[in-house]
């Protein structure tokens, strides 16, 4: 029972860093959001170098970053979702589509039926999540603030938010493949991952530097193809930190649950859960749902998910 406990204790902190961990940057510009990804892998890179120092330097599975590359992938299109759909309405979409991706749950499609309100050009006084606005923004780059998901039409934009949330979904969820195939083959003689560590926590330094690696990449391309002229803002570099800090100690507390309740239980507890965080955020606070109807539509679609996360993971006990 008591490692019942430590576990349900990781999932709750993995949850609330995990659905929290863009609030940092909600009224921050971040422009087309590829200097704020590399900013926030590289601050998730050095937190793993201090968690690896800490477990004194379990041996490296270089495999182990081919998930890390997966998730580097998905994270580029973060600002382009939330930007077209919002913030508690992407985290929802793609947490439900990374569930669909472990345990065969559609969930995700009935959000799509919430209208969320993020408006492209608010007053000074409302400014929604990483709104792209060159003023006092401490930017850096070309002088067009223009980026292409502002200049679509309503529906389209929000078609395509929530077509590239179910994409990123789907590559955060087989982000951990290579470590449980890795874990899986540990005991096979004839593997080359024969006697490899069940420790999730001993994967996360491999996985976090895959993340960091990719995301380079991806930002060095970017600058080649703005001409070595990237759009840099300064005001996000702190945030992003934060973020990326955040996100680090959740995976953290995620694979430390893992060992007290196993990957089956927590996962489902923790996609899920860390959506509805989101949601929150997204409706309580920055006000992104609106209206009677689309409120009881995110209610109960909240609950739809909430119910499916828990009798899974209860199903396992």
């Amino acid at each position: 029972m008591t490692h019942f406990a430590y576990g349900i204790a990781a999932n709750v902190v993995a949850v609330l860093l995990y659905g929290s961990n863009f609030v940092p940057v909600k009224r921050i510009e971040t422009g087309d959001g590829m200097f704020f990804q590399w900013i926030n892998c590289a601050a998730i890179w050095v937190v793993s170098m201090v968690g690896d120092l800490m477990l004194q330097s379990p041996k490296f599975y270089p495999f182990a970053m081919l998930g890390g590359v997966i998730w580097a992938t998905g994270n580029i299109a973060v600002v382009p979702i939330v930007k077209a759909i919002g913030l508690g309405l992407g985290i929802l979409i793609w947490g439900s589509s990374s569930l669909l991706m472990g345990w065969a749950s559609s969930s995700g499609l009935i959000f799509f039926f919430v209208k969320t309100d993020v408006e492209l050009h608010p007053d000074s006084e409302s400014i929604p999540l990483l709104i792209d606005r060159r003023t006092n923004s401490g930017s850096y780059g070309p002088s067009s603030s223009e980026f292409w998901i502002d200049l679509i039409g309503p529906k389209t934009r929000r078609f395509i938010g929530c077509l590239l949330a179910v994409v990123s979904g789907l590559l955060y969820g087989s982000s951990f493949t290579p470590i449980l195939y890795i874990k899986s083959h540990s005991s096979c003689h004839d593997s080359m991952f024969h006697g490899a560590s069940v420790y999730d926590l001993d994967y996360v330094y491999a996985q976090c530097s895959g993340i960091f690696v990719a995301s380079t990449v991806y930002f060095a391309i970017y600058c080649a193809a703005m001409n070595n002229r990237p759009r840099v803002y300064s005001r996000a570099i702190l945030p992003g930190l934060l973020s990326g800090l955040m996100w680090a100690l959740a995976t953290y507390c995620w694979f430390l649950a893992n060992n007290y309740l196993s990957a089956v239980i927590s996962f489902p507890i923790v996609t899920a859960g860390y959506g509805l965080v989101a949601a929150l955020w997204g409706s309580l606070v920055f006000k992104e749902i609106k209206g009677l109807t689309n409120c009881f539509i995110f209610f109960l679609a909240s609950c739809a998910v909430l119910t499916g996360s828990l009798l899974t993971a209860i199903s396992k006990l």
